[in-house]
């Protein structure tokens, strides 16, 4: 059975990205950038909402053949563009997919639960969340989320929009925490406990 796996990145404080929806608030370094690879490394899907799909396949393509980018840069470009991805949206269409075309499919709002749980009886790797806080939280609701790893940064943002809504009481296990040596950044590994 496959694990589902949200991973986001969050201010000290809370926030999933500064205020006016600034998410490049956040202390994005190569620390968060290296698990961002490892994570991928163990997944066989990489589920997004519409939002972030719209940003992910606008951004990362090309930069696997930036030579500015960094190496880390590079693999997670390589690793997103091989992956299968699913974006759950009504408003996406393949044509949005750009060179994500050939690994992407699509599913209804009304359907994700179902695709989602299905999804997770394969014997693969992980299922994977990036950014997506709608869907997360909607998946979260809905009892499909199995960890959640949270990249807390260094610093603190004082407002912007929060990781976790209010009124939604989740019980969390704790699986383990890793800092890194060059980076003020701090990943919390959590278990959602049913």
């Amino acid at each position: 059975m496959s694990n589902l796996i949200v991973t986001n990145i969050t201010s000290i404080d809370g926030y999933y990205e500064g205020p006016g929806g600034n998410v490049m608030a956040l202390p994005m370094d190569d620390s968060f950038d290296r698990y961002c690879a490892e994570r991928l490394e163990a997944a066989e899907t990489l589920l997004l909402g519409a939002t972030t799909f719209r940003g992910f396949s606008g951004f990362w393509p090309p930069v696997a053949e930036n030579p500015s980018a960094t190496d880390t840069q590079r693999q997670i470009s390589r690793l997103d563009n091989a992956i299968d991805k699913v974006a759950i949206s009504e408003s996406l269409s393949l044509d949005d997919a750009g060179a994500w075309k050939e690994t992407t499919q699509i599913i209804g709002r009304a359907e994700a639960h179902a695709a989602v749980a299905e999804r997770k009886q394969s014997d693969g790797g992980d299922i994977l969340v990036f950014g997506s806080r709608t869907l997360w939280h909607d998946l979260l609701s809905a009892g499909l989320v199995d960890e959640i790893h949270l990249v807390v940064g260094g610093v603190a943002l004082g407002g912007g929009t929060p990781a976790f809504p209010d009124r939604v009481e989740t019980k969390l296990s704790r699986l383990g925490a890793r800092t890194s040596e060059d980076s003020p950044n701090v990943v919390l590994q959590y278990a959602v406990e049913r």
